[in-house]
């Protein structure tokens, strides 16, 4: 799958420079060019980008400001012009044709603006608006901005989640559709599930899927997951496939998020067996096959635009963008040569060739677990549920079944030794697999309890025998 960036292009696109060489240029249109305010002295709205600053940037040769939804270099397209539409269909349909299986849409969210430039309101009135933050985190945020210098806070209400853009989406879909087998997943930002779940269409006819982001930011607790989990099944539109990922190229690597070390090398093997096990299709970010950390770099090593604006307080997204380490030799095995960023920590056990020789590491159990999700037909297309067990409040269990079979998941987020109270039934239960180093075996008989930070795959057998097997 490609990552389809087409909010914005590049300053130096060749798109973008006809565009800019002047006002009567057939592709002026193709951008989003507006006189300013006051005789040109002020931005046409207050519009900021998702960065820092005024989302218009004036341009000395024509004489308007164009519109950037992120970076100055990242002038977006106008995708009111069918034209815009038309060649982004054709770029989709030159990937497909060369034998791409789909594409990761950046953003879709933001693709379209409202028709008439109007002011986004500020973040106070956001309560009139839509559900959020408490009035207090509210104030505390604006105080904040003020203290720091920043700029306002404002509610997005009219530079993205526009009803245009479902539209566009559908347009996309149906080039999707033009190809069997070719899917997209979409990276739709907001707060409100619902409106996340919007983007799979009427009839699931624009996404295919759309990242839930909402696990990146739990707390380690197992209420905050299952819930998050609970909710986005409960949301998705009937028929829809469920898209999850617990890290990316924004936030904290998983296994340091956790707390890092020991503690953060069994939380990530218990997320791994989450994630794995969820209906829909999981997503691992680059190096959470071998749970590798996040690196923390000086001012001076930094590349994103956010840690060097706003470093310290903000550090910056490079530290989970680190290159992937192969090996513990130089750069990792990543290049010959010095690479963009400084590998991370820990590279002479967190690489993947030593724990390709270790059958007890992450990278072996990761495998353990695709392999379970590719051999058993439940993991792949059977319903969830989740399921309370009289446990305590810190364990999370779900149930995903079909018709041929049923497998139990059980999740303790504690430190502590915990019981589970199984269903009074006439069935055996048989452990499939778990994630601790606690001597339990495969395809032994389970016994209703879990080590701390464990978890297990249990899968219900054949029935019982004159009261055999019970617990």
């Amino acid at each position: 799958m490609l990552d389809l960036v087409v909010n914005h292009t590049s300053h130096l696109h060749p798109w973008f420079q006809e565009s800019r060489s002047s006002r009567s240029n057939p592709s002026r249109d193709w951008y989003i060019w507006r006189d300013g305010k006051d005789e040109g002295r002020k931005t046409p709205n207050n519009w900021r980008n998702n960065f820092f600053g005024s989302a218009w940037t004036f341009d000395e040769e024509s004489g308007q400001y164009y519109l950037h939804s992120f970076l100055k270099e990242q002038p977006d397209l106008n995708w009111r012009n069918p034209q815009v539409r038309i060649a982004v269909a054709e770029i989709m349909r030159f990937w497909l044709e060369r034998g791409a299986d789909g594409f990761r849409l950046d953003v879709p969210h933001t693709y379209c603006k409202d028709q008439y430039f109007r002011d986004n309101p500020p973040f106070f009135q956001r309560e009139k608006i839509e559900k959020g933050p408490r009035f207090s985190d509210r104030l505390f945020m604006s105080n904040v901005m003020k203290l720091l210098s920043l700029p306002e806070l404002q509610v997005r209400k009219y530079n993205q989640h526009q009803p245009e853009t479902h539209e566009v989406l559908r347009l996309l879909r149906t080039v999707l559709d033009d190809y069997p087998g070719a899917t997209s997943v979409g990276e739709i930002i907001d707060d409100d599930p619902a409106r996340i779940a919007s983007y799979y269409g009427v009839n699931n006819d624009e996404l295919h899927m759309n990242f839930y982001f909402e696990l990146l930011h739990c707390r380690w607790k197992a209420g905050a997951f299952r819930r998050s989990i609970d909710r986005w099944e409960q949301i998705l539109p009937k028929g829809t496939w469920p898209a999850y990922a617990l890290s990316n190229h924004d936030v904290i690597r998983a296994a340091s998020r956790y707390g890092g070390g020991s503690k953060g090398k069994k939380r990530v093997r218990l997320l791994a067996m989450l994630l794995l096990t969820l209906r829909g299709t999981p997503f691992l970010y680059y190096g959470e096959e071998i749970a590798m950390q996040e690196a923390k770099l000086p001012k001076d090593m930094l590349k994103d635009p956010i840690g060097q604006r706003w470093y310290p307080l903000h550090q910056g997204r490079d530290g989970c963008r680190t290159p992937m380490q192969w090996n513990g030799q130089a750069n990792a095995g990543f290049s010959p040569v010095e690479p963009w960023l400084p590998v991370g920590p820990n590279i002479s056990q967190l690489n993947v060739a030593d724990q390709e020789k270790d059958p007890q590491s992450h990278l072996s159990f990761i495998k353990q677990l695709i392999h379970l999700r590719k051999s058993l037909p439940v993991l792949q297309v059977g319903d969830y549920k989740s399921v309370d067990l009289g446990s305590p409040e810190n364990v999370y269990c779900f149930r995903r079944q079909t018709t041929q079979g049923k497998l139990l998941v059980c999740l303790n987020f504690s430190s502590r030794w915990q019981e589970i109270r199984l269903p009074q039934s006439n069935k055996q239960y048989r452990l499939v697999l778990s994630t601790g180093l606690n001597g339990r075996t495969s395809g032994s008989s389970f016994k209703p309890f879990l080590y701390p930070d464990e978890g297990i795959i249990v899968e219900e057998t054949q029935e019982r025998i004159d009261g055999a097997g019970k617990n």
